[in-house]
């Protein structure tokens, strides 16, 4: 599919990974609507940082926990950018819980997960499909996590979240084919997040040591994987793996 004007959701656009992705796709010809919850001053960057590349780029409020919040976020997001071509489900939520301490783990803290991380995604879907349809096509990119893939990661419940999300992913793309394409992204670490910050320091560490590069993921290189899963006309329903090396080892 040529970018050039198209019209993307980007979800959790506000953070670095999320600016990332947005900036990319408006390199490639996008207009970005911005979905953040409570960083107003990041989407603002990110709004900014879209502009500067000669895009339109608009704010869309969203807290995807919120089942009611996310058809009207979707509905505004395409009367802003006058179509919607694409979504990047980035937003997630995580919180640093050690494996084996499973009473920390409360069901409060995992439908919190679920809801964020699984949930928002498939209802995100099922809403852009709609004005994807009515023109003919679009493109859904998924931003799962190598812990969907194998047990690790900051909590038993976000590993969860995150394998279902990828499954998610396979489902939708038989949901939606022929016309809409659903991908996934399944980066390792990617520091200097907000997510990474919630990740316990010796998770951290052990998947530095792990990852055959000795480094974590690049967000640069996660952006440029979602542009070109949206380009892609004959790939759907694939999980690709950004992670220094770490999922293989």
């Amino acid at each position: 599919m040529d970018l050039r004007g198209r019209g993307a959701l980007v979800t959790g656009g506000s953070g670095s990974l999320g600016s990332a992705i947005s900036v990319a796709l408006a390199e490639a010809g996008c207009d970005i609507a911005i979905g953040y919850v409570g960083n107003r001053e990041g989407a603002d960057d990110a709004v900014r940082a879209v502009e500067k590349l000669g895009r339109k780029a608009y704010r869309v409020q969203l807290d995807q926990a919120e089942p009611t919040a996310i058809e009207p976020a979707v509905a505004r997001a395409t009367r802003e950018l006058g179509r919607l071509d694409v979504l990047v489900n980035n937003a997630g939520w995580n919180i640093g819980i050690p494996f084996a301490d499973l009473d920390a783990l409360t069901t409060e803290i995992w439908e919190r997960i679920f809801h964020t991380n699984v949930r928002g995604p498939f209802q995100l879907a099922r809403a852009a499909a709609a004005p994807m349809r009515a023109q003919g096509g679009g493109r859904i990119v998924n931003i799962a996590s190598v812990s969907g893939l194998k047990p690790t990661g900051s909590s038993i419940a976000y590993a969860s979240s995150k394998a279902a999300l990828i499954h998610l992913t396979r489902c939708l793309a038989v949901a939606l084919a022929p016309t809409i394409t659903v991908n996934c992204v399944a980066p390792g670490l990617v520091e200097g997040t907000r997510m990474a910050l919630r990740i316990p320091p010796e998770v951290v560490d052990r998947l530095r040591r792990e990852a055959v590069l000795k480094r974590a993921s690049d967000a640069g290189d996660i952006a440029n994987q979602v542009v070109s899963f949206c380009r892609a006309d004959s790939m759907t329903g694939q999980v690709v793996v950004i992670d220094g090396g770490l999922h293989f080892h």
